[in-house]
């Protein structure tokens, strides 16, 4: 085994155990809490972990499903939107200067405060709840590309063309693969808001997904074991979300990565 790959290994075993130690240091504050309370709206890791693992048959899985599927759907749909638009206005200094302003003035404005008239248009189903999470997806997904694009060197856009290339190629070749990191710096960085925003979206006009069955099924009905439940199931799949991302990224983006 060579060096890096062994720092590799090193770093990810480092990586790992501070993940277990995070994890079980938070499992002990909870309980020690759950001890001072002393309350039933507070139970302990322990029963809230068995109860996690009988709802999964009860309910709880189908739920995550759905909302897998909402999230999963939102961020393929802002991606194929967001990451073409943000390479067109990166690459041509003219769409560049005349959306600046729009974009400028519209992406410091709170996205949530568009879900009425979304739920006006699309209704109470999951093209509202999908496109309100693209809508947050969408703005840090293309003020990252663009900006990205924009760091290509002029005289590696000029060597390639000197091999003959044309825009196509360039964009192919040149602007695609420099806006990968940025595209997933967005994902990463917007995991967390979406999440929330799924959660907030799912409270209301369905019967699916985990917002519904932490709010309505769970906390609706005084049963708090199945509700921690539930928002364990949702902080699961918000790690499994950025986690994924990150794998992906890791493989599309190898020559971004150093060796340690």
């Amino acid at each position: 085994m060579n060096e890096s790959a062994l720092g590799r290994l090193r770093s990810r075993a480092t990586t790992l155990g501070g993940g277990i130690v995070a994890v079980l240091a938070g499992l002990f504050v909870w309980q020690v809490v759950s001890w001072i309370v002393n309350s039933n709206i507070l139970p302990g890791p322990v029963p809230v972990s068995l109860t996690f693992v009988e709802q999964l048959d009860e309910g709880l899985l189908g739920h995550a499903a759905v909302s897998a599927y909402r999230v999963v759907l939102a961020i393929a749909i802002s991606i194929a939107i967001a990451a073409p638009l943000g390479l067109i206005l990166g690459t041509n200094a003219r769409l560049y200067t005349l959306s600046a302003p729009i974009i400028y003035l519209s992406y410091p404005i709170p996205k949530i405060v568009a879900l009425p008239v979304i739920l006006l248009l699309l209704g109470l189903g999951d093209a509202s709840k999908v496109t309100m999470i693209a809508l947050i997806l969408f703005f840090q997904i293309l003020i990252l590309v663009r900006d990205e694009v924009r760091t290509v060197r002029p005289e590696l856009v000029l060597s390639v063309r000197s091999l003959g290339a044309n825009r196509l190629q360039l964009l192919r070749f040149v602007f695609m693969p420099a806006s990968l990191p940025g595209l997933f710096t967005a994902l990463r960085v917007s995991t967390g808001v979406s999440i929330a925003v799924l959660f907030f979206v799912e409270s209301f006009g369905t019967r699916q997904g985990l917002g519904y069955y932490i709010l309505v099924e769970s906390w609706g009905r005084l049963a708090y074991e199945e509700m921690y439940a539930g928002v364990i199931a949702m902080a699961l799949l918000g790690l499994g979300v950025y986690y994924a991302v990150d794998g992906i990224e890791r493989r599309l983006t190898r020559w971004n990565r150093d060796d340690r």
